[in-house]
């Protein structure tokens, strides 16, 4: 690990520490890397390469024909979704979170498609860049799909 040492001005420094504070870190170092970490990682997402996301949306279950339309997107992109959730939130909203595997760009346009139709709301998608050897795995274990009742 290398040292190095930074110029801030204070103004900038007390929101660092203020931040720090509210966050639970316990060195400027670490608070640092972290920050730095999603930089780059924002930065990276911004480029088509290869990555894993979590996509998570409410959506008005009553919509017409929506519950069909999410089945069709999500048919049309299989190739996509590593895993899925559905939970029931009350008697009229339902939260739906993918896990998805692709590129940033197939991995972007399937959640645009998704938060564009009518009765979806409050849509996150969390990209996270991996390097192309990163998306497969060498362990032994089994890969569920979870999915509650429709």
């Amino acid at each position: 690990m290398e040292r190095v040492t930074i110029t801030i001005d204070d103004d900038l420094l007390a929101a660092v520490d203020g931040f720090m504070a509210r966050k639970g870190y316990t060195s400027r170092s670490e608070a640092f890397r972290d920050a730095m970490r999603h930089a780059l990682d924002h930065e990276a997402a911004s480029r088509d390469g290869p990555c894993v996301a979590a996509l998570s949306y409410v959506y008005d279950h009553a919509t017409r024909h929506l519950a069909d339309r999410l089945t069709n997107t999500y048919h049309e992109q299989h190739g996509l979704t590593v895993s899925s959730l559905h939970v029931h939130l009350d008697r009229g909203a339902c939260l739906e979170v993918a896990v998805l595997k692709g590129s940033v760009g197939d991995v972007t346009a399937f959640a645009d498609t998704l938060a564009a139709q009518r009765g979806v709301r409050h849509t996150s998608l969390h990209v996270i860049p991996v390097e192309a050897a990163d998306t497969g795995h060498a362990h032994s274990h089994g890969h569920g799909h979870a999915h509650g009742d429709d």
